[in-house]
């Protein structure tokens, strides 16, 4: 959900850059037309084995957000400890509204980022009821994937103060793994020329998810 400067809607921005989230096909797993077999690897082990390919994707993907004269001595994301607790299933509320809601999001720009609102995932997490609304490219065909953009109680002193972003693979029973262990920051934190949309009030959550990528201490 990034893009650079003037190239906000570009076809390379929409599908090339996704905020991030590794919709580049990195090495996390190979592109393929449908899913690959379930990864039988214990839970911890699949989020480590994850940040490992998005540092590697970092060092040498072309379509890393470090610049390539830093890219060597890049030192790795920083992250809080896999906390299995900060992984909660969700239901998607959808939007069944005709025609769809389109919402437009500030970025860390001048722009503004038309997004289609797809629905609401509600939660509970250490103890509370949360819901975020779940959107999607307000220009895509078919909603394969829901964009989650969030702020928490972390934003500034731990994580960026824009927010972080959570991607989740689109389900036929809309039920979804929230895992906030994979929530990351926009590529706008590691290289000012990007321009990345800015979670909505609605879903700045009234608690601090300690999970998922960090500012370095």
């Amino acid at each position: 959900m990034l893009t650079r400067p003037g190239r906000l809607g570009s076809t390379r921005a929409r599908l090339a850059i996704r905020a991030g989230g590794l919709l580049v096909c990195l090495a996390v797993a190979a592109c393929t037309s449908g899913p690959g077999a379930p990864d039988e690897r214990p839970y911890q082990q699949q989020v480590l084995a994850f940040r490992a390919d998005k540092d590697q994707f970092f060092r040498t993907g072309k379509d890393s957000p470090i610049p390539p004269e830093q890219r060597a001595a890049f030192p790795g994301l920083a992250y809080y400890e896999v906390d299995p607790a900060a992984r909660v299933p969700t239901y998607l509320t959808q939007e069944r509204s005709a025609p769809a809601v389109i919402i437009e999001l500030q970025t860390s720009g001048d722009e503004l980022r038309k997004m289609r609102k797809v629905g609401t995932l509600g939660f509970t997490f250490a103890g509370g009821t949360y819901k975020l609304t779940a959107f999607a490219d307000a220009e895509a065909g078919n909603v394969d994937r829901l964009f989650v953009p969030f702020g928490d109680l972390t934003n500034v002193s731990e994580t960026y103060r824009g927010g972080r972003y959570l991607e989740l693979d689109r389900t036929p029973t809309g039920l979804y793994d929230l895992d906030f262990n994979r929530a990351y920051h926009p590529f706008c934190v590691y290289n000012v020329t990007y321009i990345c949309p800015v979670p909505p009030a609605e879903n700045r959550l009234s608690v601090a998810i300690h999970a998922g990528e960090r500012l370095a201490k």
